[in-house]
Formats: structure tokens, C-alpha cells, sequence
């Protein structure tokens, strides 16, 4: 019988700072580049595992608060900071393992993104960086 996970109360941390509160979307895409070993001889082609390409994209309401989203990220662009993010804000486990993204590079940031009548959001996205799982 197939089984599915949902995030019912998903944990995101960025740079040590908990904005699980303002995150709408959250994506981790663990990516590890392919590098062709073909050689003369074979008859198809080969590949081997070559560095990672990581990449975090989080959503996040826009708020202005001394310790929420515009204070927390506008000091990162250009840097590379820590994420760690998690189905459930529950203890880490084999049903709830923590993915670390250590060296994120953040390119861009979108201070002011406003609609009128709508709640401004940021989209954020991490990239580079070395991708850890951990289940306990």
C-alpha cells in the first residue's frame, strides 16, 4: 500500500535563525553532477558521480520585525550561510530526517515585493554547498 508525507509543521532554519513561521514553500533539490566515463570500446555511454550542485528555493511572507525575514536575510546576499530543514519541527528520525545545506550561496535578494491586497513573499534560493541527511 503506497504511503505519502506531507508537511504538517515543516522546520527551516537559516543562518541559525528560525523562520519556520514565515516559510510558505520550502524545496531541497540534492543534486550530484554527472561526469561522462565513456571510453574507446564501449557501446554506450558511462557516467560516474562528479561534484554536488545543491540548490535550497524557500518562500517566505516578507516581514520587517527586528528578528524575522528582511533582518535575518539581507545581511547573506553574497555570503554563504547554513539551512537546515526538516519535514516536522518533531525530533529528527528515520520519518523525520534533517537536511543540513552547509556553504549556501545566497545570489539574490528582493526586499521589497508587494501586491496590493496581497501578503508580500520573498522567494530565496541557496545555491552550491555541501547537502547532509541525518536520521537520529
Amino acid at each position: 500500500m503506497p504511503t505519502s508525507t506531507y508537511l504538517s509543521n515543516p522546520a527551516v532554519t537559516i543562518n541559525s535563525v528560525d523562520l519556520s513561521d514565515q516559510c510558505t514553500s520550502a524545496t531541497v533539490t540534492y543534486t550530484a553532477e554527472a561526469l561522462e566515463a565513456t571510453a574507446f570500446g564501449d557501446t554506450a555511454r558511462k557516467y560516474t558521480s562528479g561534484l554536488q550542485n545543491n540548490e535550497v528555493t524557500v518562500t517566505l511572507y516578507q516581514s520587517y520585525a527586528a528578528t524575522e525575514t528582511e533582518a535575518s536575510i539581507y545581511a547573506l546576499v553574497g555570503t554563504t550561510t547554513t539551512l537546515v530543514l526538516k519535514p516536522s519541527s518533531g525530533a529528527v528520525s528515520a520519518s523525520n530526517p534533517s537536511y543540513t545545506l552547509a556553504s549556501g550561496y545566497l545570489e539574490t535578494h528582493t526586499p521589497i515585493a508587494a501586491s496590493l491586497g496581497e501578503l508580500s513573499t520573498v522567494t530565496l534560493v541557496f545555491r552550491g554547498g555541501t547537502l547532509t541527511k541525518a536520521t537520529s
